[in-house]
């Protein structure tokens, strides 16, 4: 009896069956498709398969079976509980760092390839500081950041370089201009061709893919090198010239903090790819766009409003980050039942942005949200986590992607001629190949 009472005071497990469908259909795709670096031929096939929509369904089954507290997954090894509705993502984020660590066993593993003293792997008084370096740098409060000009300049020149010409435009076109960009602001303009900085953080994020893998140190201490080296030098306007000069203590690490800032900053840059998708297929939401940057002086810093909600929509709905992942530190009390200590709690975002029992705008192309409090008001839609942890970078992240899509929109219209279809008439895929999209250019006045 006593052992019965104590069972139903456990948070609900699901069964060992639906935990293997669950591991087959949610975290085995998601782990695939490469969460710290996308594999393009995976990500290609999840969008034939329509992979998400169908976890998505599968994850409502579960719910509706187990109810909308964590589900406890059946696992001999670790245990882990996946956290699908709004309230309680809410009580994870806002409960973070205590009771629910951001420095996650697994993301330690994978991160420590390539950052193992970063903030995201961080806790007690390393995290504080670093958190507050960060925020110092990244001018976490600021909606344009202190170099903002400067910033403004070097995304001007990367825009009308990608554009000159060109009558298509594709996701490898994108991404070389964007790289430039992202090593033009973090590490400064002499960066701007150092494509071996770029490849490999690459490199070591594709090793990150697999956690727990061994690291390769060679390739870990040439990428270190590199970063050094551009704080030795560091060039007035860039983040490395913040890094070598805002106050640190031992604990802080300042140049261990540089690897994240780089690799945010790339799946950034696919997010605005996308939101440009989005915008080349949505002529209302288009025409707004480009009424926010009539007669605008774009080689100055703007305020964009519009454009940074597209990006945020953008990444609602594909998920730049797959899952979102915290540790419980202690035995916790979830509404009079027990969630165990050091139980890795999942928040599947491509999931939680797209459910349609919480979002009436789930799978639409919804920028007001992010203009009239909506999506703040709701945690189901957190495309940079939320409470404590949420991303130091998100006011830089929106400046410069708003920046950039701001000049490829000034003199150019869209239309999308390859990659899955999007329309303002159908609900959006719910997964999305951006390595396939490919959009015709026509210059206009």
């Amino acid at each position: 009896m006593e052992r019965k009472r104590h069972a139903r005071q456990e948070v609900p497990q699901a069964s060992a069956g639906d935990s293997l469908r669950i591991a087959v259909q949610v975290l085995a795709p998601t782990l695939v498709r490469g969460i710290l670096a996308r594999r393009p031929r995976v990500v290609a096939a999840a969008e034939r398969l329509d992979a998400d929509r169908k976890a998505g369904r599968l994850l409502q089954r579960m719910r509706a079976k187990y109810g909308p507290g964590p589900i406890r997954l059946w696992s001999p090894l670790r245990s882990i509980a996946l956290v699908l509705s709004e309230e309680d993502v809410r009580r994870v984020l806002e409960g973070s760092p205590e009771p629910f660590a951001v420095a996650n066993r697994e993301k330690r593993a994978a991160l420590w390839h390539f950052q193992p003293h970063g903030l995201l792997t961080a806790s007690g008084t390393d995290r504080t500081d670093r958190r507050r370096f960060n925020e110092a740098v990244l001018n976490t409060h600021r909606p344009v950041h202190q170099y903002g000009d400067l910033i403004a300049g070097k995304i001007a020149s990367e825009a009308a370089e990608l554009m000159a010409g060109t009558d298509t435009l594709t996701w490898d076109d994108f991404r070389v201009a964007w790289w430039r960009v992202i090593r033009r602001v973090v590490l400064g303009d002499a960066a701007r061709d150092d494509d071996r900085v770029s490849d490999l953080l690459t490199r070591l994020r594709m090793e990150a893919n697999w956690a727990f893998a061994p690291r390769r140190p060679q390739i870990y201490r040439e990428f270190r090198q590199r970063l050094d080296g551009y704080v030795r030098n560091a060039e007035h306007g860039s983040l490395a010239e913040l890094v070598a000069t805002t106050p640190a203590t031992g604990r802080t690490k300042p140049q261990a903090q540089m690897p994240q800032w780089l690799f945010a900053f790339e799946p950034a840059g696919m997010a605005a790819y996308c939101a440009l998708a989005l915008l080349a297929t949505h002529p209302e939401q288009a025409r707004r766009a480009y009424a926010e940057i009539e007669g605008r002086d774009l080689s100055e810093p703007q305020d964009l409003p519009f454009l940074r909600a597209c990006v945020q929509e953008s990444v609602r709905l594909w998920p730049t980050t797959l899952a979102i992942l915290r540790d419980t530190t202690t035995a916790t009390d979830w509404d009079g039942r027990t969630l165990p200590a050091h139980t890795a709690l999942l928040i599947p975002t491509a999931f939680v942005q797209r459910d349609e029992q919480t979002l009436h705008y789930a799978d639409t192309f919804a920028p007001d949200v992010w203009l009239d409090g909506t999506a703040q008001r709701n945690w189901a839609a957190i495309p940079f986590s939320g409470g404590p942890g949420e991303c130091p970078g998100r006011n830089l992240v929106l400046l410069t992607t708003s920046q950039f899509l701001a000049h490829l929109l000034a003199g150019h219209a869209y239309r999308q001629t390859g990659g899955q279809r999007l329309s303002p008439d159908q609900p959006l895929p719910r997964t999305l190949n951006p390595f396939g999209l490919r959009l015709d250019v026509e210059r206009t006045r």
